[in-house]
């Protein structure tokens, strides 16, 4: 196979330096070809793009991160999906953050007759990076990726390379972030990253390296540094007026505007912009009036989120991966106009809720009638705007799940058959799956549970477990058979399969979710048991199984319907009329199956016309810091205490949609989370917002000014337009994550305008200049204006005061189709104030301690102490209750081993395990020695 070539234009491209050194790493052989810095090596490219590899004939990367990636994989880099992780997190971080402050600090600091204080807030913003590079290195040994060297040491040593080889730049780094600059002299003392930087500039480093920034970074630079220059004082000349040269025109654009954000755009999209920036806005906010109800002709939209458990608190990566998203994509859907209804409420039969109410000592419909509550004010302080939120225990969810399973029956659709369950005695009933425990058929792990051992991962029959033992009374069941009822997937499976072919291509589908409903389908559908033998759940009405109850996974989407159904009288106008209704599921990936196999199959069975899903969007799973979220362990944040932290509900969505796992998990970061809104919310947004509205309240009466617009003004309305047809088409496809990043973008060219054109310094000049100036921040205060529509769904909250501020009439909250003038000439604002409130180390530090596991005794003190209280236990307690608690320490080590814990609290709570064990065989008159024996017998 042959090797890679790396199409570059050296001596223009700092990104190539990161490239060289991964070949040098990993002892990749590439190909260098040498291009000219305007020449177009991808035809079909609207622009230059260099450096690219090239894999293979017309196989390339355009992404120097991903190009680095590649060249390390299998050399650096581990194959662990945690790292992984890591190292795309790092990637992501240099390329959004570290990369773009770098490059403009390089730009100022080399223009000529520039004040270096125009350094001072892209220093501030370099110094903020370098904390947080600094609590990561300390985190993770030294490097950035904990245990090793990444292609995230790689691009971002290569980009802090620009910066710290140039001491006049920045001052005492080395002094104020140790950790940084060890790592950094560490990696510059490597022979690979030598030769990369001798092999890029030819032996000239940091000249060269300079100069190549500036290049890539700013083509215009002398014609900017220039322009800017005129309105100092030269020498005792007074400054010239900026429209001595261009009459009522500022300095020209700079290109570095086009190249940080990818924003290119031609004549004939300038000319269509501007057109559309100067008619009216006449389409008028939609007003909502309850019961809303499908409209004949408009587009209309029924969303769903998949139903929470009642017997649990929702923690963060639950609320991401459904609720919170949805309601996201309802906010989007009404300011564009649609007519769409958003419907949740808590899932609140099953096995689950009975175990909750055993474990609280309450029944479970106190239990659900407590957790209910409790959601609804979780949702409530999250704003999450449901137009309704029900439950499953209702009366109409009976009638309705009954209904459809009387028409599955009619239909011969429902089919019975005997199957072997366990029986506690005892407790007189059968056990479903989670109230079962015992010794893994296949592994030997002697703490599985009914359905899946935890050590092994295998799936298995509660009926196949050695030593089966009730988890409520740790009796030895019996086996015994019982009559069940089955929805025969296999003869609703030719009509599931038509509905998928037609709206696989026309709805939106996440991959993850297309992969689950087709692996399900590859192998043939199986007939799936929808009857379980507990109490609490919709009665199954058919004679012979009155004593059971439906499966939670037949039961729970029907909850959808009901809940509808409590909504309003005229539910059907929603479920039974697919012609004129989309149906939307937002979802984790663990849900998919029962939203796209088995519900949609429920239907097309019952054959009454029923609205079915077109499109299911599922997400991946949102760790928390380096595990996984632990109600039990205290780990991660949870919806009853996101509050306690004092941080506004709309921080916490925009960091959640930031991180919103749509293609692979991701993870909550305490310290990524203070980065974001230091550096995204409140040094990007909130300042332009800030600095155009009262750039406006104190030069200009609090009113917006004639806008007299020049060709760097129109090119601007046209970079604003097209980033909006970019946040359109991507809620549209509900991916959040870009569009979100999209407002980031947004605001960027905003700053960008406001630091390049300087208002602050016209508004002192003459009056042309003082127009100019009024035309500058009215033009901004529109974006500003925006940006509160396209925030709403994100930071609904934030929206509402970033418009009373401006007093922005309430019938112009609509995205339209092309960004227009919302903010007219003599229009009104009222007082502007900061939107963001700087989240400091120590705050921040507080809550990684208060929200994560605390440490724990070491294993020796830990098992005197447990000897000890064994002692005391063995000569008091009966064998029920060590049975009792041998099962609760088992369930707990269960856990810990399934949450990932740390080895030395595994190890300490198995030794308490161990204890127990001994104990309860001493009362039951067996030799403990016996049981390590058998765990050897099981080795041999």
């Amino acid at each position: 196979m042959a090797p890679p070539t790396l199409h570059t234009d050296v001596a223009n491209n700092p990104e190539t330096l990161k490239l060289f050194i991964a070949a040098k790493l990993s002892n990749r052989n590439i190909n260098v070809v040498h291009r000219k810095k305007d020449e177009r090596i991808i035809p079909y490219l609207s622009k230059t793009q260099l450096p690219v590899l090239e894999l293979a004939k017309d196989d390339f990367l355009f992404s120097a991160n991903s190009a680095t990636r590649y060249l390390l994989s299998g050399d650096v880099v581990l194959n662990d999906a945690n790292i992984d992780t890591q190292v795309d997190m790092w990637l992501q971080w240099e390329a959004c953050q570290l990369q773009s402050t770098v490059k403009d600090i390089i730009s100022i600091a080399s223009g000529k007759n520039v004040s270096k204080e125009d350094n001072g807030p892209n220093l501030a913003l370099l110094h903020s990076h370098l904390k947080y590079m600094e609590e990561k290195l300390k985190r993770n040994d030294n490097n950035l990726v904990k245990g090793q060297m990444t292609a995230a040491d790689v691009t971002v040593w290569s980009t802090l390379y620009h910066v710290f080889n140039q001491t006049d730049i920045i001052k005492d780094w080395e002094k104020n972030y140790p950790k940084v600059s060890s790592w950094f002299k560490c990696l510059s003392g490597k022979k690979d990253f030598q030769d990369g930087v001798n092999q890029l500039t030819d032996s000239q480093r940091t000249v060269a390296l300079t100069e190549s920034v500036c290049k890539s970074n700013q083509k215009s630079s002398k014609a900017t540094w220039e322009s800017k220059s005129e309105s100092k004082h030269q020498g005792d000349q007074k400054p010239k007026s900026l429209t001595s040269k261009l009459p009522l025109k500022p300095a020209k654009q700079p290109e570095n505007q086009e190249a940080a954000n990818d924003v290119l755009v031609n004549s004939n999209e300038i000319s269509k912009s501007v057109a559309a920036w100067k008619l009216p806005l006449t389409t008028n906010a939609v007003k909502r009036e309850h019961p809303i109800l499908p409209v004949p002709g408009a587009r209309n939209i029924l969303i769903t989120s998949a139903l929470p458990y009642v017997n649990n608190v929702p923690h963060l990566g639950n609320i991401i991966g459904s609720t919170l998203s949805a309601d996201i994509f309802s906010r989007y859907s009404q300011l564009r106009g649609y007519n769409c209804l958003y419907i949740c409420g808590t899932d609140e039969y099953g096995t689950a809720t009975e175990t909750k109410a055993m474990e609280e000592g309450l029944t479970p419909q106190q239990i659900c009638d407590k957790y209910n509550v409790i959601h609804e004010e979780i949702y409530k302080w999250f704003h999450i705007s449901f137009d309704y939120f029900g439950r499953t225990t209702t009366k109409l969810q009976t009638e309705i799940a009954q209904d459809i399973f009387w028409k599955l029956h009619k239909k011969g659709y429902i089919s019975e058959d005997t199957v072997d369950q366990l029986k506690c005695e005892k407790c007189d009933r059968f056990l479903a799956d989670r109230f079962v425990e015992g010794i893994c058929p296949l592994c030997g792990f002697d703490d599985a549970r009914g359905d899946q051992c935890d050590k092994c991962g295998k799936l298995i029959n509660a009926i196949d477990l050695v030593k089966p033992r009730c988890k409520t009374c740790s009796n030895t069941p019996i086996v015994k058979s019982s009559r069940h009822l089955f929805l025969d997937l296999p003869k609703l499976e030719p009509d599931l399969k038509k509905h998928l072919e037609n709206v696989f291509p026309k709805g939106i589908w996440t991959n993850n979710a297309k992969v689950i409903t087709n692996s399900w389908l590859r192998d043939g559908l199986k007939p799936r048991c929808i009857s379980r033998d507990l109490k609490w759940g919709t009665p199954v009405p058919l004679k012979g199984f009155t004593d059971k109850v439906f499966y939670v996974w037949f039961d729970a989407p029907i909850g959808y319907i009901s809940i509808t159904a409590n909504y309003t009288e005229k539910w059907e106008k929603w479920w039974k009329n697919p012609s004129q209704v989309q149906m939307y599921n937002f979802l984790g990936k663990d849900n998919v199956p029962f939203h796209s196999v088995i519900f949609p199959a429920t239907l097309l069975g019952a054959n009454q016309n029923y609205t079915l899903v077109d499109s299911v969007l599922a997400t991946e799973y949102l760790n928390y810091e380096d595990g996984k979220f632990s109600k039990s362990r205290g780990v991660g944040v949870f919806g009853n205490n996101a509050k306690d932290t004092g941080i506004p509900a709309d921080i916490f969505r925009f960091y959640l949609v930031y991180m919103r796992p749509e293609s692979q998990d991701t993870s909550f970061s305490w310290d990524d989370f203070q980065l974001k809104n230091n550096c995204e919310l409140l040094n990007n947004i909130g300042n332009f917002i800030n600095r155009a509205l009262m750039f406006i309240s104190n030069s200009f009466q609090q009113t917006i000014q004639a806008m007299d617009l020049i060709e760097g003004d129109e090119k601007l309305i046209a970079q604003i337009n097209k980033l909006l047809h970019r946040y359109i088409e991507n809620m549209e496809c509900t991916k959040m994550r870009d569009s979100l990043r999209i407002l980031l973008e947004m605001s960027t060219l905003g700053n960008q305008y406001m630091q390049m054109h300087k208002p602050w310094v016209l508004v002192k000049g003459t009056n042309e200049e003082k127009q100019r100036a009024g035309t500058i921040v009215s033009l901004s205060s529109n974006i500003a204006a925006l940006l509160s529509v396209l925030l709403q769904p994100f930071m609904p909250q934030t929206s509402a005061t970033i418009q009373l501020q401006m007093q922005f009439p309430p019938e112009k909250n609509v995205i339209l189709n092309n960004f227009s003038c919302y903010l007219l000439t003599g229009h009104k604002i009222g007082k502007p104030r900061p939107l963001f409130q700087k989240l400091e180390t120590d705050f921040i530090q507080g809550l990684k301690k208060k929200f994560c596991p605390s440490p724990t005794p070491t294993a020796a003190a830990s098992n005197k102490t447990d000897q000890a209280a064994a002692a005391t236990l063995g000569s008091e307690a009966d064998v029920d209750t060590l049975n009792q608690l041998v099962t609760e320490q088992g369930l707990k080590v269960r856990e810990l081993k399934a949450n990932k814990a740390e080895k030395s609290v595994i190890d300490g709570e198995v030794a308490k395990l161990l204890d127990l064990k001994r104990q309860l065989a001493l009362k039951q008159g067996i030799d403990p020695a016996s049981l390590g024996n058998k765990k050897k017998n099981k080795k041999k």
